[in-house]
């Protein structure tokens, strides 16, 4: 019995692959499809920053409901793109989509290339690049995690995004847009961190790190530092069945978020008690909220007070039973949870 032959190039077995095997995802067309609306995937790529697809995918549809164009995004309120991406985290990513929404408003579309798509807030170089691959059919080559990690056993090295991106670009010759999400398919799935299913692997008779017998050599694996500490209080005020709550400053950590009144987040707690919004008889619960940020952990303990009226103090007062649509972040989520156990 004869076996088909293999497509002939790398690039026409990694496509033979995706047309198969390409997972289902709500901001994607199927393979070989028209491509799908630039919004959906910009929109998409910049939940998936730091954020896992399961968790991501809810979330996009939820999001896609209620603003199904840019052109909605852009009339919307800011505390309200804030309030439903609240549990995403790195917040900056929701001020940046809003401000960018409005920018592709004003120039009449998206730009379709590199370049353009560079220069809309919080746009770098791998969403740019991806955008302009997976919507718009160009020869960009998008460098995230997955996509790098599968370079760096492709070629058994250890290379810049600029170099991997110019010993990948063959690939890239046609439907631009299926090699990227391909590639990141890859990464995610067979080419994984720790055992690479290299049987599986459209690629692996080109793979320079399989075929040197330790492919999980590649990338080398990065020391990651260790995160100062910092401490602080998050103040629960309830008078009755509301909450005090206020809206964090616009610029800086969780910028603009709807909050609980905290202290200052130092080096160590000394004096956080004496910040409280009010004088009043406060009790600071034995359970503390851990929090990781970028640059540091959060260590956040939890004061809790009761008043009879509603003292004359900056903020808003919501309904305990409505803190799940006040759009929390997650710290403050855990603290609020904490505050009511």
């Amino acid at each position: 019995m004869r076996h088909a032959a293999l497509p002939a190039t790398p690039a026409d077995r990694l496509l033979a692959w995706y047309d198969c095997a390409a997972r289902t995802l709500p901001w994607r067309a199927p393979p070989g499809s028209p491509a799908p609306d630039p919004y959906r995937v910009w929109l998409s790529e910049v939940m998936l920053q730091q954020t896992t697809v399961a968790a991501v995918a809810p979330r996009f549809r939820a999001w896609m409901e209620r603003w199904p164009t840019v052109d909605s995004l852009a009339a919307a309120d800011e505390a309200d793109v804030l309030g439903q991406w609240a549990g995403l985290g790195y917040y900056a990513r929701a001020r940046n989509l809003h401000a960018a929404a409005r920018t592709v408003v004003r120039l009449g579309g998206f730009p379709c290339d590199e370049h353009g798509l560079r220069a809309l807030p919080g746009v770098g170089d791998y969403t740019a690049a991806a955008v302009a691959a997976i919507a718009f059919g160009c020869s960009s080559v998008p460098v995230d995690a997955n996509i790098a990690r599968v370079g760096a056993r492709l070629f058994a090295a250890d290379l810049g995004a600029p170099q991997l991106r110019a010993r990948l670009a063959p690939l890239f010759a046609k439907r631009a847009g299926d090699v990227a999400q391909a590639l990141m398919d890859l990464g995610s799935g067979i080419c994984a961190p720790r055992a690479p299913d290299c049987a599986a692997c459209p690629l692996a008779t080109n793979c320079m790190g399989r075929a040197s017998g330790e492919p999980t050599r590649w990338p080398a694996r990065r020391t990651r530092p260790v995160r100062p500490v910092r401490r602080g209080l998050a103040f629960w005020l309830q008078a009755g069945d509301d909450v005090l709550l206020v809206r964090r400053p616009p610029r800086g950590l969780l910028g603009g978020m709807a909050a609980l009144p905290t202290s200052r987040w130092q080096d160590d707690a000394e004096g956080a008690l004496a910040q409280a919004p009010v004088a009043a008889n406060w009790r600071v619960l034995p359970k503390r909220v851990a929090h990781t940020f970028t640059h540091f952990q959060l260590d956040l303990g939890v004061a809790v007070a009761h008043v009879a009226q509603r003292p004359d103090v900056a903020g808003d007062w919501t309904a305990i039973d409505d803190l799940a649509r006040a759009g929390l972040p997650t710290l403050f989520s855990k603290a609020a949870a904490v505050a009511r156990c």
